[in-house]
Formats: structure tokens, sequence, C-alpha cells
């Protein structure tokens, strides 16, 4: 009996690393796709890939398409990201409240080229506001190409629990509204995973 503990032990161990092991690869396809198709600006993939409820409060599928291609290019500035393969750190997964969470952390330079010509003034204004708004220190005036060099470190949550059907499925953290939704959603498990 005491020699098929051991044995029994192991088969459990072997069955949490190759689940973790799918988590893991799921959360980095998924992860993938999300920051593809922003660095494409090809937005239609990205409702199915983001947290439904907020596609759902931001208006849905269409427009929540029309959002994402307004922060990319408007009458202000145009933004591109700059790396073509980000590295992802994958945090260990939190269940939490009948909720599985997995932060995803990576480096994100980010350009913004204005549209119109940027004063010495009006580019050190709008260092000073990219710093606050992306929260780091790292924001480059780049007045030869009329733009800001943002220096970001980005982080996406996975989730998945009964509303995505077991899928992972992402909140981008770097986007004001999506912060504030996951804020209001989870504020409680937010202290618990280091946000």
């Amino acid at each position: 009996m005491n020699s098929s503990r051991p044995t029994f032990l192991i088969f459990l161990l072997l069955i949490f690393l190759k689940v973790s092991a799918q988590d893991q690869a799921a959360i980095l396809k998924g992860a993938s796709q999300v920051y593809d198709a922003n660095y494409y600006m090809d937005f239609d993939p990205i409702p199915e890939l983001t947290y439904p409820k907020v596609v759902e409060q931001l208006g849905g599928k269409q427009k929540f398409r029309e959002k994402l291609d307004q922060d990319y290019q408007n009458d202000k500035f145009r933004k591109r990201l700059q790396l073509t393969a980000p590295v992802f750190q994958v945090e260990p997964t939190k269940s939490l409240n009948g909720h599985k969470f997995c932060v995803i952390i990576y480096r994100n330079p980010t350009r913004y080229t204005y549209e119109q010509k940027l004063s010495d003034g009006e580019m050190n204004k709008e260092v000073e506001s990219w710093k606050k708004i992306a929260g780091t220190k790292e924001v480059f005036p780049e007045p030869n190409r009329n733009s800001v060099n943002v220096k970001r470190i980005s982080k996406l949550v996975a989730i998945q629990d009964a509303s995505t059907a077991n899928e992972w499925k992402f909140f981008n953290l770097d986007d004001a509204q999506q912060a504030e939704i996951f804020n209001a959603l989870f504020a409680s498990e937010k202290t618990q995973l280091g946000l």
C-alpha cells in the first residue's frame, strides 16, 4: 500500500505539470496573437481575444474595433509598436474566486508620430504627458521625426473563467479603459496578482 502512494503522487505531479505547460502554451499563443494584431493594426481578431466584459462595456465588437483604430491613428498622432516579436514574461497562473489569472509582462517600445509639427515646447509637454500616461521615465522626443518614443513595460492579464468558456482571454492594461474595467471587476484580485 505504501509503495503505491509515491507512484500516485508522481502521477498527480505529472498531470499538474502537463496542465501547467498546456496553460502556458495557450497563454503565450494568445498573448502573441493580441500583440501581433496590434502590431499589424489588424483589429478584427482582438475582440475575440479580449475578455468578454471589456468588449460588452465598450459597446460591442464593432465599436471596440473602431476604438482601437482611433487609438492608433487619429487627428493628433499615429501610434506604432516597434518590436516585431516581444519577449513575454509569463507569471505563474493563480486561481482566485472562480477565475484563473495570469499576468504577462513585456517591453513594448511605442512611437507616436504627430500629424502637426510640434514646437520644442509642445514636444516637451507631450514627453511629460506620456511619462504620466505610460508610467515610465523612458520617454524620448524625436524632433526630426516629429514623434515621441515611449519605452514602456506593458502588461496583459489573461483570464480563464465561465464567461470565457474556459479559454484564455485578455485585458490590455496599457489601455486606460480596459484597466478601469479590470479594476472594477477584479479589485480584490488585483492586489493578489501584484498589480
